[in-house]
């Protein structure tokens, strides 16, 4: 690569990233001021040409990883800058040894949200579960999953800072999360398979049990 061919590299990506600067704040209310129509969105917009795709608003994949960034800033910002995971050497902790390898962690984790309520939805809809069927309501759930990573993640963060009088505040946060993403999960279940608000709940406790199932189940490496 000469250096004209790197310095027009160089400009796009600048572009990109300046790009995400405007583009997540605006994605992100319109994730929370309509999650379901935002969702429906995101399915959609995979029917276009590639080239055509998310113009408007960040790509899901990237709102969830971008999500997870400003959480990782917030944690850093709120504490002493090292993460417990991080400070930690027992069992799996001992490979989370920067910021880096605590962000990639981070986003396996609330990407499993994603990923078993898409494939919850695929199931129950009686379609086969493949790359195919399963990209539209994971992309879906990578939005929906912004606000509910802020909130709960952001949370813990608070609730475990050093100034104890923020511990009621951040579990406030934490549990105001994961009702938002329960109704929301609900609303999104009973539109996208026309079934009953009471097939939905149970769909979506299923779902998110399982989930925090495995995450508890992989906390314990880590201690």
């Amino acid at each position: 690569m000469n250096f004209v061919q790197w310095l027009s590299s160089l400009d796009e990506i600048l572009y990109e990233l300046m790009a995400w600067v405007l583009f997540y704040p605006i994605t992100l209310w319109k994730i929370v001021r309509s999650p379901i129509r935002t969702m429906k969105y995101a399915e959609d917009q995979l029917t276009l040409p590639k080239s055509e795709q998310f113009r408007a608003t960040v790509s899901p994949p990237i709102m969830l990883v971008l999500t997870i960034v400003v959480i990782q800033g917030v944690g850093i910002a709120v504490g002493d800058g090292v993460s417990p995971i991080v400070a930690s050497h027992h069992g799996l902790a001992a490979l989370v040894n920067d910021n880096t390898s605590l962000l990639l962690l981070r986003l396996a984790l609330f990407g499993l949200f994603a990923l078993v309520l898409a494939a919850r939805k695929v199931r129950r809809s009686g379609t086969v579960i493949n790359r195919d069927t399963l990209k539209p309501p994971f992309y879906a759930q990578c939005y929906a999953i912004a606000p509910f990573a802020l909130l709960a993640s952001g949370g813990v963060t608070i609730a475990i800072s050093p100034d104890v009088r923020l511990a009621p505040w951040g579990l406030a946060a934490t549990l105001g999360g994961f009702i938002y993403y329960a109704v929301v999960q609900v609303r999104w279940f009973s539109v996208e398979l026309g079934q009953t608000r009471l097939r939905s709940s149970v769909d979506v406790l299923f779902g998110m049990a399982l989930s925090i199932a495995i995450t508890l189940g992989l906390g314990v490496l880590f201690r």
